[in-house]
C-alpha cells in the first residue's frame, strides 16, 4: 500500500528595504522560513549573492536535510541491529560549481559523520549501515547530485 505524506513550509521575505526590489541592491535577502507551530529560521543568500552572513542560506538548508535525514536512517537501523550509538556527529560539505552567467548546481555532497558504538565487534556492520542508511533516505534518494559518506566509527 502505498502512501503519500504532504509537507507545508512557508517563506516570509523580509528584506524589504523600503523600496522594495527597486534595484539588485536596494533590498535585503532576508527572509524566514516555518512550517506549521514551528519557530522560524531567519535565512539569507550567501554573503557571496548579497546576503547576511550571520543567517543560514538555502545551500546549507539543503546540505543540513541531507546530514540530518542520513543520521535519523542509520540510526534506526544501529537500533533494529542492536548497535548501540552513544554519539553522533557530521562534518558535511557540499561543492558548488556556477558557470560564468552564476548558473549552477552542487557537483558533490560528502558526508563525514564520526559515530562512537559501544561494541567494537559491531564496527563493521556498522560501517555497512550507512550504505543502506543511504538507500532509505528520502532526501537522498530524491537528488541528482552524488553524495559520498565517509563514516569513522569509534567503540567505547
Amino acid at each position: 500500500m502505498s502512501k503519500n505524506h504532504t509537507y507545508q513550509c512557508f517563506i516570509e521575505w523580509t528584506g524589504n528595504l523600503g523600496v522594495g526590489t527597486d534595484t539588485y541592491t536596494s533590498y535585503s535577502r532576508s527572509h524566514n522560513v516555518s512550517s506549521l507551530s514551528k519557530s522560524p529560521i531567519s535565512c539569507s543568500s550567501d554573503p557571496m549573492f548579497r546576503g547576511d552572513a550571520t543567517k543560514y542560506n538555502p545551500e546549507e538548508l539543503f546540505l543540513f536535510s541531507i546530514s540530518s535525514c542520513h543520521m535519523l536512517w542509520y540510526l534506526h537501523l544501529c537500533a533494529d541491529a542492536k548497535i548501540i550509538v552513544t554519539d553522533y556527529k557530521d562534518s558535511c560539505e557540499g561543492v558548488l560549481a556556477l558557470d560564468n552567467n552564476s548558473l549552477g548546481k552542487f557537483e558533490s555532497v560528502t558526508l563525514k559523520p564520526t559515530i562512537t558504538i559501544t561494541d567494537e565487534s559491531m564496527i563493521i556492520k556498522a560501517t555497512e549501515l550507512h550504505q543502506l542508511a543511504h538507500k532509505f533516505c528520502f532526501i537522498a534518494q530524491s537528488l541528482n547530485v552524488h553524495v559520498l559518506i565517509e563514516p569513522i566509527l569509534i567503540s567505547l
